[in-house]
């Protein structure tokens, strides 16, 4: 489990492919100093597991289902990551509850800058975006997020703040970046209760 708030920015310093695995191998020498073989660490919102650790690298595997549902296979060397490593028992929960499992990606189609803020437009999957609501929490590639007042049928905002900016990539996403997302996890569970009946 994670909280959405960014502890690193990742430099991917190798991507390979074999036997059907995508071996990332990502330049984090803060996350690094402190991870083990086996633990897990939220790359751009997905959960994966450490495979090995060498100084200031860690390395992780992706399975096919996984590139599938996320942008983690377009990743290339010299891309940034957002890196969060999972919650122990007694830290603080700073984001909201974030479990690296993504619900799916979105694209982003609009970029304004405004006094003091970051405002980015979102398209996603109309079954997504059901499950959105403003004021919600919402992880856009591991950060955690407000979903802002402006939603369409199938689009929503984020508003992001300069220091949310200076420490996590969505400032660098450029239009038609393609973000992972991650609805809120009550949301889900609401909408299974309500479907249900």
């Amino acid at each position: 489990m994670f909280t959405g708030i960014i502890q690193e920015v990742g430099l991917v310093s190798g991507v390979a492919r074999s036997s059907g695995l995508l071996r990332l191998t990502i330049h984090a020498p803060k996350i690094a100093a402190t991870t083990t073989r086996c633990a897990s660490v939220a790359v751009n919102g997905v959960c994966l597991s450490v495979v090995s650790r060498r100084r200031t690298l860690l390395a992780f595997d992706v399975i096919p289902e996984t590139r599938q549902r996320t942008t983690l296979g377009q990743l290339c060397r010299g891309d940034r990551v957002n890196l969060e490593p999972s919650l122990s028992v007694s830290d603080r929960l700073s984001g909201h509850f974030v479990f690296g499992h993504v619900d799916g990606v979105g694209t982003i189609t609009r970029r304004r800058q405004r006094a003091g803020e970051l405002i980015l437009t979102i398209t996603v999957p109309p079954h997504l975006r059901t499950r959105l609501m403003p004021k919600g929490s919402v992880a856009v590639d591991g950060v955690s997020l407000t979903v802002g007042p402006a939603l369409g049928p199938s689009t929503f905002t984020i508003h992001l703040i300069p220091e949310t900016v200076r420490q996590t990539t969505l400032g660098r996403r450029a239009l038609k970046s393609r973000v992972n997302v991650e609805l809120d996890y009550v949301a889900k569970l609401v909408w299974q209760f309500v479907k249900g009946r």
